[in-house]
């Protein structure tokens, strides 16, 4: 025997004929929030398969592997997904037919219905092909997307989804929209493989090694977005839109010191999982489409007006009108409020005041003063398609109609930008909404994004002049933005109702709430943590009721729940002596717990005593008297009253102990499954639950841990 057979080695056909290949699927990166909440990972689904090619080893034993009663199969597979027994059945047949015209086919597959199949369903279809004695048809693992919060910032994380890869005719993961599609390539997982030599049933042949590939997980997203901040967003634009029914809604927070994007939400919007409510429309709205801002462009106009020292607030003007060339600017109220002060005609959002403060300032020098705020040209997000907007600048009166907000166009995200150079002392800080991206398989942070300021428009002493003309808005008894006021923080800001381009015709529309509606604003005034744009377009409001008020109601709403969660310290709250943390690590929890009590503060301890091994909040962190102290020591653990504890201090909580914490809800805990002085361990699922801060705003001792923390973390 020569070993050779048409030219080609023997040994080498048949390794080739038993070599075995199998792919290991790549798990997708997870997108998470700023706490590495999840937003988006991936999760545990089905793909169902009919196998339609007989295997005559099998047969001869009896056992058949293969769908053999094609009808009866298609009326219970018909019962468990989306397509109608017929098709069923002739998907099944046409396989079955192929393979006897001598086709190569091994088995068939049922498109959309038969794919993403969850593990209930699964459980419940597997055990009805089992009672019913189908044979043929198996249910193939694999991953899909899942979003554990549903409508959750969906514009912006846009969705993933199962696709065919037309070069290897394999579904793989594929993100759509959002950063789900900018970054898919971060995110997508690598696939690896097992490659042996088997035998013709496919077992591992001896004396041959298994090559394993391991598959590698994408990258994991960290978002500057709050959890609990855009859960109170999502619900605060949803009871608007329940109760205002308007064309289009927009929200968005930022971190005034930092530019990081806290929350951001949009209406019409839609469920990433199930994509229902998702339409023609697929912009981010506070990204990728302009508006007219309005009189919140006021709040500039003001500020290159201080900057220039040109703001003499108790200088008077004839308000009502004013002529431009052959254009007339008019007051809302058209015939206005007589001869007034600066300082009124802004608090009652004049358009004639800002036209006269346009000549004091000189309308170029304007112009100079909006690009410097970053208007007409993008921020640099990191996302796609941003739009840059239009300052017009051709004609006197275009200038003289961007003072007051009309005609140019922006985007939402350029006005929190210019607004942080208000609220952070002239320091205008660029947004940005990636926190880190990581590589899951090394640990290593491969991008990992800082405050980067992008300017300085106007100077520390002009920021503290403009804050304290928008705090007057809200509280001055003709102010425009009274509605906007909290009960227990002092708020500034300004308010806009630009008028709506005709969709049919040249010029605006008009007449009951065809208008764009706005507030932009900042709280604590005296220094602003949260800087926040609302906006709600079309309303349908009630008889005597302004189009402004949806808009105060989310503003209000989510502002005060906000700064409550972020533990900013409300206006009667009077300041609290605090003491540094010592270093308690490697001492006996018996000597720390006295040494703490000593220093008025309430320690708990981790596990069972003994030896401190870590400890939060760390050595040297100022902290106020009865603040919550956590020693970790070894062995089981015994668990604390949790009533009152924020989510955050929960989590850190959770972190030291390493146990099953499981968390329902935001706010503060109200309720926990087992009891005070239960010993537990890791088996043991803690249910917490936590809802809402109250109105009233008490300070819970943990509270002042994690302020502390933060501001550790800041400097």
């Amino acid at each position: 025997m020569t070993g050779y057979a048409k030219g080609q080695e023997l040994t080498e056909m048949a390794k080739e004929k038993y070599a075995r290949e199998f792919i290991l699927q790549g798990e997708r990166g997870e997108i998470v929030d700023r706490n590495e909440q999840l937003i988006a990972t991936d999760t545990l689904s089905y793909r169902l398969v009919a196998v339609v090619k007989p295997d005559p080893s099998t047969e001869r034993s009896g056992i058949n592997y293969h769908v053999v009663d094609a009808k009866k199969t298609a009326s219970v597979l018909a019962q468990f997904i989306d397509m109608p027994e017929q098709k069923i059945y002739d998907i099944i047949q046409k396989g079955i037919d192929e393979v006897a015209a001598g086709k190569s086919r091994y088995q068939v597959e049922f498109g959309k219905a038969g794919r993403e199949i969850g593990i209930e369903e699964a459980e419940e279809l597997a055990q009805a092909v089992e009672d019913e004695e189908l044979t043929g048809v198996s249910l193939i693992e694999e991953k899909k997307r899942f979003y554990p919060n549903g409508i959750f910032a969906s514009h912006l994380i846009g969705y993933a989804t199962k696709e065919l890869n037309e070069e290897d005719k394999k579904y793989e993961t594929t993100g759509k929209m959002g950063i789900e599609k900018v970054y898919n390539d971060v995110l997508r997982g690598q696939p690896g493989s097992i490659n042996y030599q088997s035998d013709r049933w496919g077992f591992v042949l001896a004396g041959t090694n298994r090559i394993v590939e391991p598959a590698k997980k994408g990258a994991q997203i960290k978002l500057t977005l709050d959890n609990t901040l855009q859960n109170f967003t999502e619900d605060a634009m949803n009871e608007m839109m329940m109760q205002y029914k308007p064309k289009k809604a927009l929200a968005v927070i930022a971190n005034a010191k930092t530019g990081e994007i806290l929350a951001m939400s949009q209406r019409p919007t839609f469920d990433p999982e199930t994509r229902e409510g998702l339409t023609d429309s697929w912009l981010n709205e506070a990204i990728e489409n302009t508006i007219e801002p309005g009189s919140t462009m006021k709040m500039f106009t003001l500020a290159a007006a201080i900057e220039e020292g040109k703001w003499r607030p108790n200088d008077y003007f004839k308000s009502g009108s004013y002529k431009v060339y052959d254009k007339t600017i008019n007051d809302v109220n058209k015939h206005g409020w007589g001869t007034i002060s600066f300082l009124e005609g802004f608090q009652r959002s004049s358009n004639v005041s800002m036209a006269y403060l346009l000549e004091r300032i000189g309308d170029r020098r304007f112009i100079e003063y909006l690009e410097d705020f970053g208007f007409g040209k993008p921020v640099g997000i990191s996302l796609p398609n941003e739009a840059p907007g239009i300052i017009l600048d051709r004609y006197p009166a275009e200038r003289v109609t961007t003072a007051y907000g009309q005609g140019s166009t922006v985007t939402p995200l350029q006005m929190i930008q210019a607004a942080t150079a208000i609220a952070n002392d002239g320091k205008m800080m660029q947004p940005y909404i990636i926190d880190t991206i990581t590589d899951p398989n090394t640990g290593e942070v491969v991008t990992k994004n800082e405050p980067h300021q992008v300017g300085t428009p106007i100077s520390a002493e002009t920021a503290k002049e403009v804050r304290d003309v928008l705090a007057s808005t809200v509280t001055a008894p003709h102010g425009t933005g009274q509605s906007y006021a909290l009960p227990t923080y002092d708020v500034g800001g300004k308010t806009g109702t630009a008028e709506i381009p005709h969709p049919d015709r040249p010029g605006y529309m008009s007449g009951g709430s065809n208008y764009l509606f706005s507030f932009l604003g900042m709280a604590p005034i005296d220094d602003p943590e949260l800087i926040m744009f609302v906006s709600v377009q079309q309303p349908i409001t009630k008889p005597g009721e302004y189009g402004s008020v949806p808009v105060a109601k989310v503003f209000t709403n989510v502002m005060e729940s906000a700064l409550k969660s972020l533990n900013v310290a409300p206006n009667e709250v009077a300041p609290i002596e605090v003491k540094a943390n010592e270093n308690y690590v490697g001492k006996s929890s018996d000597t720390a717990v006295q040494q703490l009590r000593e220093s008025g503060f309430t320690p708990i301890v981790i596990g069972e005593g003994g030896e401190v091994t870590e400890q939060y909040p760390s050595e040297g962190t100022e902290l106020p008297p009865n603040t919550f102290v956590l020693l970790k020591t070894a062995g089981d653990s015994t668990l604390p009253n949790f009533d009152g504890w924020s989510k955050k201090m929960i989590l850190s909580y959770k972190a030291l102990s390493n146990l099953d914490i499981r968390i329902a809800g935001e706010g503060y805990v109200t309720e926990q499954n087992l009891g005070e002085g239960t010993r537990v361990t890791k088996d043991d699922p803690v249910v917490i639950q936590l809802k809402r801060p109250e109105q009233k705003y008490e300070t819970p001792p943990q509270e002042e841990i994690e302020e502390e923390q933060e501001l550790q973390e800041d400097e």
